[in-house]
C-alpha cells in the first residue's frame, strides 16, 4: 500500500521551489499547518490526521543542482539555504553536533553526480574534490576549512568519536582518511571500484564501502586503515547501512531494484529483499525494526517512494509516497521520524514513523542529495 499525503503536497506546490543565488543567504519560514491537515492513504481511502512535526533538532541537506547547503530547522519551520562552495553531493554531521561537513567537486570541476547520469553511478564523470567544514548553527559564515581529497568524492562519515573523517573517492577507488584536527589527510586506503555509500559499524571497528562498478562491498580496519575484506553482494552497489547491534548490513542494489542484507559474522548475503526503482540511501531504525529505503528511479523515469523493510522477516511491509527522485535517508535519534531528501523536486519529506505517513515535504535546495540530522 502506498500512503500519500495529498494535502500537503498540494500545500507544497503552491509553496515552490527555492532557487538560491549564490553569496546570498535565503530564509523562509514554513507554513505546514501538520498539526489539523488531514490525509488519504492511497487507495484505502482512509483519513488521518498527522501528528505534528518533530519539536526540536535540524536537518542539513546537500544540494547538488544548485551547489547549496541547506538547514531545516525543525522546531521554527525555517529553512536556510547557502553556498556550498563546492558541488555538494553528501554532508554529515559529527558525532558532537559542532561540524557540518560536505563533500563533492571542486567548484568548476565538473558536473553533478545527477545530471545526465544514471543516479548513483558518476560514471563518465571526472573532477578532483574537496572536503569543507561548516559551523552547522552558521551556515552564512562560509567553509571553516577546505580539504582537498581524491577524484570525485561521493560521500564523507566519521568514525564514532569525531576525530577522523572519511571520505570515498570514485574515480580513484580510494578512501581518504582526514584528521579533523589537524585537517589534514593522513591516509588513502584502496577500495573496490568505484567505491561511493559507506558507514561505521555500531562498535566503530570498520567501516563498510559499497563499490558501485565492482558489485561488491570493501570492509576498512578503522585501526590499521587496511582493507580486510572484500564481500560480493550483486550489481551496483551503491550504499549500506547497518542495524544497531552490528549484527546486518543492508546494502541497496540500484540496477536490481532489490537490497541485499548480509550477516556480518559471516560476512554473506543471507536475503534479497525487492524494493522500489533505483534504490540509492537506506537507514535503519535505532530499535532495529526497520529498515527505510529511498527509490530514486532515473531522471528520465523518476521514483518517489520510500520501501519499509520489515527486519524480522526481510519483507516489505510499507511503501511511502515522497518527493521525486528520493535520494537520502536520515534517521532521529529517538527513532520517531525519518527524513528523506527528494533530489528531482527540491525537498525533504518527513515521514512519522509510528503512522508510516508523510507529515510535510520541505522545500530545501535544488538537487537534495546527501541528508544528516542534528538533534
Amino acid at each position: 500500500m502506498i500512503h500519500e499525503n495529498r494535502a500537503l503536497r498540494g500545500a507544497d506546490r503552491i509553496l515552490g521551489s527555492i532557487h538560491p543565488h549564490a553569496g546570498k543567504m535565503r530564509r523562509r519560514s514554513l507554513i505546514v499547518a501538520v498539526t489539523a491537515a488531514t490525509i488519504a492513504w492511497g487507495s484505502a481511502g482512509i483519513a488521518q490526521t498527522v501528528a505534528a512535526l518533530p519539536a526540536g533538532g535540524m536537518v542539513f541537506t546537500a544540494d547538488e543542482y544548485s551547489s547549496t547547503l541547506s538547514r531545516i530547522d525543525l522546531a521554527s519551520g525555517d529553512v536556510t539555504t547557502a553556498p556550498a562552495t563546492i558541488v555538494p553531493h553528501n554532508v554529515q554531521i559529527s558525532p558532537d553536533g559542532s561540524l557540518l561537513l560536505a563533500v563533492g567537486l571542486a567548484a568548476g570541476g565538473g558536473d553533478e553526480h545527477g545530471g545526465e547520469q544514471t543516479p548513483g553511478s558518476m560514471e563518465g564523470m571526472e573532477g578532483a574534490g574537496e572536503l569543507v567544514l561548516f559551523d552547522p548553527q552558521d551556515l552564512a559564515a562560509g567553509p571553516m576549512a577546505h580539504i582537498p581529497v581524491g577524484m570525485h568524492p561521493a560521500h564523507v562519515i566519521t568514525d564514532i568519536d569525531g576525530k577522523r573523517a572519511f571520505v570515498t573517492n570514485a574515480e580513484d577507488d580510494t578512501l581518504s582518511v582526514i584528521d579533523l584536527a589537524s585537517r589534514e589527510v593522513i591516509a588513502t586506503v584502496a577500495t573496490g571500484d568505484y567505491p561511493h555509500g559507506q558507514r561505521t559499524s555500531p562498535d566503530g571497528r570498520v567501516i563498510w564501502v559499497a563499490n558501485v562498478n565492482s558489485g561488491n562491498v570493501s570492509v576498512v580496519d578503522t585501526s590499521t586503515l587496511k582493507e580486510v575484506a572484500r564481500i560480493d553482494v550483486g550489481v551496483t552497489p551503491v550504499q549500506v547501512g547497518f542495524l544497531p547491534d552490528g549484527s546486518r548490513v543492508y546494502v541497496s542494489l540500484r540496477d536490481k531494484n532489490s537490497v541485499a542484507v548480509i550477516d556480518t559474522k559471516t560476512q554473506t548475503v543471507i536475503a534479497t529483499v525487492e524494493v522500489g526503482r533505483g534504490p540509492i540511501q537506506l537507514n535503519a531504525t535505532p530499535d532495529g525494526r526497520f529498515v527505510y529505503v529511498a527509490n530514486q528511479g532515473t531522471e528520465a523515469i523518476p521514483d518517489d517512494t520510500v520501501s519499509v523493510i520489515d527486519v524480522a522477516t526481510n519483507s516489505v511491509t510499507a511503501t511511502i509516497r515522497t518527493g521525486s527522485g528520493a535520494h537520502g535517508v536520515a534517521v532521529s535519534g529517538d527513532g520517531k521520524d525519518v527524513f528523506v531528501a527528494n533530489m528531482f523536486d527540491g525537498t525533504v519529506s518527513v515521514i512519522d514513523v509510528a503512522s508510516q505517513t508523510v507529515l510535510a515535504n520541505i522545500p530545501v535546495g535544488k538537487g537534495a542529495s546527501g541528508i544528516t540530522y542534528r538533534p
